[in-house]
């Protein structure tokens, strides 16, 4: 049987992540079946250069995201697990109040309760106490909390090398082996900004 990966694409601003995800998962063994909801199929148009037909061409499996009675909405649709990327605060409660409405918050709460792996990119900023409140939820559940925030140990030089980091920890989480991003302990890097060299503390 194929590893297979779910993928969520919800209407939070950082749909660029989904996206990124799908691509690089398409150089592993992992096949990949993706819910974009309507607000992420939008947000694809307004903050990347593509339609949201190139990104479902990206993935092995395409789902309405309405469609309840699909596959995935079946804990026997057997999977290694899934990604909410980005997860907006509406999924996120969706989830954590078990509120299955669309195929996007079934499918994570399928991955709940067969305790697979589920990893939520929640994109919220600033956080109150109800937003809070939910990601303890879920977390509580089982799901991994992981919002795309950037590090800069591996001195990234682009965009692209921000986004890469959170997809390699996203890799890193699920068990995908990958090379996205310089470890902690792998950086070849000898001299700061100004040139100076860098010491050793």
């Amino acid at each position: 049987m194929p590893k297979r990966l779910v993928v969520g694409i919800s209407g939070a601003s950082g749909v660029t992540y989904g996206v990124r995800l799908l691509q690089a998962l398409r150089d592993t063994d992992y096949e990949t079946h993706l819910i974009i909801s309507k607000s992420g199929e939008l947000n694809i148009q307004i903050e990347t250069d593509y339609d949201p037909a190139d990104v479902k061409a990206m993935a092995d499996y395409v789902y309405d995201h309405k469609n309840i009675a699909a596959s995935l909405a079946s804990g026997s649709f057997l999977t290694e697990g899934m990604v909410v990327v980005p997860c907006t605060i509406k999924t996120l409660s969706g989830i954590a109040n078990s509120y299955n409405e669309n195929l996007l918050v079934r499918a994570a709460d399928v991955t709940l309760k067969e305790k697979r792996k589920l990893v939520l990119v929640v994109r919220e900023t600033p956080l109150h106490k109800g937003h809070l409140r939910l990601l303890t939820m879920a977390a509580d559940m089982g799901a991994h909390i992981l919002p795309p925030i950037p590090s800069f140990y591996h001195i990234p030089k682009t965009i692209e090398d921000i986004i890469d980091q959170t997809i390699g920890k996203i890799f890193d989480f699920m068990g995908i082996e990958h090379n996205l991003f310089n470890r902690w302990g792998e950086e070849t890097k000898t001299t700061g900004k100004n040139g100076s060299p860098l010491k050793a503390v």
